[in-house]
C-alpha cells in the first residue's frame, strides 16, 4: 500500500491541523526524505570509483562525520543567533550546494559536498521537529507520526535503486539534480507555510541546553545508559548497511544498479514498522528488541562468510536489514519511558547524541580493520555488535 493511500483518512484525523496544512508540514518531511534518498547508494560507489577502495571511502566518511557531530552541536547555537527559519533555509541551501559539488565527480568536490550534506541534513531535520512540535499538540502527534513514517518510506524505497537508476540510463548528474530541485522546492513550501518563531525561544536569552551539563547524570541512569547504547547500535547498522552494501555489490560482480536494488530491498521494511509496533506491545518490548538485534547481528556474519556467493550474500543482507527494522519498530520508546518529564529538555538534547556517536564511531573501527582484512571484516564486526546489543537488551525491564 502507497504512502498516498495513507494520507487521506489520516490527514483528517491531525485534530485542530486544517487538512491542507497538515499535508504541508508532512511535506517538509517528505521532499528531504527524497532528497536524501536519491542520493543514498550513488554518493558511495562515486566515492569508491574516485578512491578505489574500501578503506579509502571510510576515511571519507570518518571525516563527515566529524562534521556531523560539530554542526549538529552548533545548531541550537544558530537558531538563537539567526532563527530558526533561516537555519532551515540555511540546510536546504547548502543541500543544494553539496548536490552541485558532489555532481562534479571530483574528490576534493566530493569531500566538501559530503560534509556539507550531513550539516544540512542536521538543520533540516532539527528545525523541522521543532515546528512539528510547536504547531502540534501531544495528541495530535500519535495521528501523525505515523503518517510521516509512512510518507518517508516511499523514497526510502525507491530512492537507492532508482539514483543509481538515472545515473546509469540518463546521466551522471541526474541524481543530483533532482536533489537540487527538491532543495529548491522545500525552500519554496517552507516559506509559503509562514511559520513563526517559537515566542518562548525567542524571548529568552538563556543560552540552549548544553549536552557536557547533563552528561554524567544522563549516563549514571541505567536505563537512559541502556536506551543510548541499543539506538546507537541500531543506527550503526543502518549507516554501515547504506554505505557498505553498494560496495560490496560493486566488488563482487553484482553490480552498481544491483546494490540500489538491494539497499531498496533492505530499506522496504519499512513499511512493516507498524506492525513490529503491534507485536512490541502484544508480546514485550524486550522480547521483540532481544530477537531483533541477536537476527541482524547473526544474518550479518552469514552475510559476510558467503561474500564469495554474491546472490547468497546480497539475501543475508537483506534479511539482516528485515531485522534491525522489527527493533526500528520500537523507535525510541525505551528513552521515552526512562526519561523523568522534569527534565525530558535535556536528557533529550543528549539521548540524540547517539546519531553522531553512530555516523562517527564504527567507521573507525571499519578503516582500522579494513587496513588489515577484506570488505566482509565490516559485516562481521556489524554482526557483533549487534549480538552484543542483543545480550544487552536482556536488561530491558520485563514490564516494558
Amino acid at each position: 500500500m502507497s504512502a498516498a493511500a495513507h494520507a487521506r483518512p489520516a490527514a483528517s484525523t491531525i485534530g485542530a491541523l486544517p487538512r491542507r496544512k497538515a499535508m504541508a508540514y508532512l511535506s517538509l518531511f517528505f521532499v528531504p526524505a527524497v532528497a536524501q534518498a536519491i542520493l543514498l547508494t550513488v554518493v558511495p560507489l562515486e566515492a569508491l570509483n574516485l578512491l578505489g577502495g574500501a578503506r579509502a571511502v571510510t576515511l571519507l566518511y570518518v571525516a563527515a562525520g566529524l562534521v556531523a557531530v560539530a554542526g549538529r552541536f552548533c545548531i541550537p547555537f544558530l537558531v538563537r543567533l539567526i532563527k530558526r527559519r533561516f537555519v532551515f533555509t540555511l540546510g536546504a541551501l547548502s543541500l543544494a550546494a553539496s548536490a552541485v559539488l558532489m555532481a562534479a565527480d571530483r574528490l576534493p568536490a566530493l569531500a566538501v559536498g559530503l560534509a556539507l550534506s550531513t550539516f544540512a541534513f542536521a538543520c533540516i531535520e532539527v528545525t523541522s521537529q521543532l515546528y512539528l512540535l510547536d504547531n502540534v499538540s501531544r495528541h495530535e502527534l500519535r495521528h501523525f507520526e505515523p503518517l510521516r513514517i509512512f510518507a518517508s518510506a516511499g523514497p526510502w524505497t525507491l530512492g537507492p535503486w532508482f539514483g543509481v537508476y538515472l545515473q546509469h540510463s540518463v546521466g551522471f548528474a541526474a541524481p543530483f539534480a533532482i536533489t537540487m530541485a527538491a532543495s529548491v522546492a522545500v525552500i519554496a513550501l517552507f516559506w509559503s507555510l509562514r511559520l513563526g518563531e517559537n515566542a518562548v525561544i525567542t524571548s529568552t536569552r538563556r543560552p540552549p541546553p548544553s549536552p557536557a551539563r547533563y552528561l554524567r547524570r544522563f549516563f549514571a541512569q541505567p536505563r537512559l545508559r541502556l536506551a543510548w547504547t541499543l539506538a546507537a547500535a541500531r543506527s550503526a547498522w543502518w549507516n554501515m548497511f547504506f554505505v557498505y552494501t553498494p560496495i560490496f555489490a560493486v566488488t563482487s560482480g553484482l553490480g552498481a544498479e544491483t546494490g540500489g536494488v538491494i539497499v531498496s530491498i533492505g530499506s522496504a521494511w519499512m513499511w512493516m514498522v507498524p506492525l513490529w509496533g503491534w507485536a512490541g506491545r502484544r508480546y514485550g518490548l524486550r522480547r521483540l528488541l532481544m530477537l531483533g538485534y541477536a537476527a541482524t547481528g547473526v544474518l550479518s556474519v552469514c552475510a559476510a562468510l558467503a561474500f564469495h556467493i554474491p546472490w547468497l550474500g546480497a539475501a543475508m543482507i537483506v534479511l539482516a536489514a528485515f531485522g534491525t527494522e522489527t527493533i526500528d519498530g520500537a523507535g525510541n520508546l525505551l528513552f521515552l519511558r526512562a526519561v523523568h518529564a522534569h527534565e525530558r529538555s535535556e536528557m533529550t538534547t543528549v539521548f540524540v547524541s547517539y546519531r553522531d556517536v553512530a555516523q562517527l564511531g564504527p567507521p573507525v573501527v571499519f578503516a582500522i580493520l579494513l587496513s588489515v582484512f577484506s570488505l566482509p571484516s565490516v559485516f562481521i564486526a556489524s554482526g557483533a555488535m549487534m549480538v552484543a546489543a542483543g545480550a544487552l537488551a536482556r536488561h530491558i525491564p520485563r514490564r516494558l
